[in-house]
């Protein structure tokens, strides 16, 4: 795993890194979920999505360490 993400000379730590990419997956999810109507199923929307955010950051983490 890297130590740390170089962005124009501020060190991040790479969870963030991963954050951002996985809020850019959830983004798109959020779209088709809204699209073909599985929203009906959710008992509490905001909830949801952010379970869903966690567990694509845990998956993000451990494909990006698994490359790196």
């Amino acid at each position: 795993m890297i130590g740390e993400v170089d962005l124009f000379g501020v060190f991040l730590p790479p969870l963030l890194a991963w954050v951002v990419v996985a809020q850019l997956i959830s983004m798109g999810l959020r779209r088709l979920f809204a699209a073909f109507g599985m929203y009906r199923f959710v008992w509490h929307r905001p909830l949801f999505d952010f379970s869903v955010l966690v567990i694509l950051t845990g998956l993000v983490s451990l494909a990006m360490n698994r490359i790196l």
